[in-house]
């Protein structure tokens, strides 16, 4: 495991987790095994983040199939978004939508690499629109009692970012400062893979940031792809290698 990393950066311990991201490492491994190795490890990685982010909570009673009452326990914060880094971070969404207890807002975010730069390009944006002016209707985060997650257009209390690579750490950080200017009060992201180097930046972007990974490697090549890494992940999840 990297040693020096903040501490707002978690790195799985998992020995199966690790075993499968070992098997995702491979150039042999194909299209079909990556998309379940990806969705086991969001769901191991999503699992510990969810664990140590959220907190539970008493809602009302309710009773059993004998017939007695029990407390009924939800999460708090109840005002969440999943947030995918298209278009990778995509296949890590069911994974996180399962271990939550009630569907969440999706509102996905468009990030790609200047080759030349490497820095990040924002082409999508589908947060909703939640500016105090004039020109804009005002935006409450009063929860529908039906639906715990539904809220009218305005920032969650708590951004899950999802995306399987944080490799310099640009685009990371690009969608964390978004969803600051959004309004989130908090942000966890959840990855598969990071860099040593990626991981301190993104770690670094914002105080509100935590960030759970299945696994590091120590550094990125010159064209920002981590070493031994796992390839281009949206290439390979996908099967347009080659393109």
């Amino acid at each position: 495991m990297a040693s020096g990393l903040p501490a707002n950066v978690h790195v799985s311990r998992h020995p199966c987790l690790k075993a499968k991201l070992s098997q995702l490492r491979s150039q042999s491994t194909g299209t079909r095994d990556v998309q379940s190795l990806v969705h086991d490890i969001a769901s191991m990685v999503g699992y510990e983040a969810l664990a140590g982010g959220l907190e539970t909570k008493e809602d009302g009673t309710d009773k059993s199939p004998l017939d007695y009452e029990y407390t009924r326990t939800t999460i708090a914060p109840s005002l969440i978004s999943l947030v995918p880094i298209l278009r990778s971070g995509l296949s890590m969404v069911p994974a996180l939508s399962a271990l939550l207890p009630f569907p969440v807002p999706v509102h996905h975010l468009g990030l790609y690499r200047e080759k030349t730069t490497l820095q990040p390009v924002e082409y999508y944006n589908n947060l909703p629109y939640h500016s105090q002016s004039s020109t804009a209707p005002s935006a409450t985060n009063t929860p529908n009692p039906l639906n715990p997650s539904h809220h009218a257009p305005g920032p969650a209390e708590l951004a899950i970012i999802v995306d399987p690579i944080i490799a310099t750490g640009a685009t990371a950080c690009a969608a964390i400062e978004t969803l600051r200017d959004w309004g989130v009060d908090r942000i966890i992201m959840v990855s598969v893979l990071g860099s040593e180097a990626g991981l301190k930046r993104a770690a670094g972007e914002w105080e509100g940031v935590e960030i759970w990974v299945g696994g590091v490697d120590p550094e990125v090549d010159a064209r920002g792809m981590i070493k031994p890494g796992l390839g281009d992940v949206g290439d390979r999840l996908y099967l347009t290698i080659g393109k």
